[in-house]
Formats: C-alpha cells, structure tokens, sequence
C-alpha cells in the first residue's frame, strides 16, 4: 500500500509549514488527489490517521478532495473529460489521449495553531 508512504511525505510536509509558522499544532489538513493518481483516498486517510500519531499533526482533520482526470485527444482536438488512463476519448473514440489534469495530489492547505 503505497498511501502509508504518500501518508508519511504529507506529514513531513505539514510538520515543516507549521514549524516555520511557529505553531504547536496542525489541525486540519486539505488535499487535492487526481482521479488518475492510483491513490486510494480511504487508504490515504486511514494511513494518515496512523502516521500522525505523537505529531504536531496528532488528532489533525483531514479533508480529500478527489479531482477529475482531463486529456487532451490528439484525434479530435479536444479537451475531453476521463475517469482512467486506458478511456477512450468520449467525442471521437479514439485512444490518442496525452493526460493534462488529474494524476497528480497535492497539499493544497492546512491550518494550524
């Protein structure tokens, strides 16, 4: 389970801003994860639940939001909407998709005190 992993690298992200802010604690974490990223959000929020115990992160809410994956297809030009990597594109059919959106996750906000 690669989450526990992905877990661990959002901590050590979260513990460093609250540090360099001077705070004590991190409450409540926001995330952005890619409907292509192979990332489980369950997964994910379990696995921070259990790496941030003893943490300045310790009790921190966590909020996931999932965002849609888009491609461009090189058959028909257009932006297309895709829920994988191996959709054909919802216009034309066709498979020439390059990904331009939602394979990625990031930390896009916390709070602390």
């Amino acid at each position: 389970m690669h989450e526990m992993a992905l877990a661990e690298g959002v901590l050590r992200i979260c513990e460093d801003h609250a540090r360099r802010a001077g705070a004590d604690k991190v409450v409540a974490v926001w995330l952005e994860v890619g409907a292509l990223s192979h990332v489980d959000p369950d997964a994910l929020a379990f696995s921070f639940t259990a790496v941030v115990k003893g943490t300045l992160a310790d009790g921190a809410r966590l909020e996931i939001a999932r965002l849609p994956g888009r491609a461009w297809c090189h058959d028909c030009g257009q932006a297309v909407p895709v829920k994988s990597l191996v959709d054909a594109c919802p216009e034309c059919g066709g498979y020439k998709l390059q990904v331009t959106a939602g394979e990625d996750m990031r930390v896009k906000e916390m709070e602390v005190a």
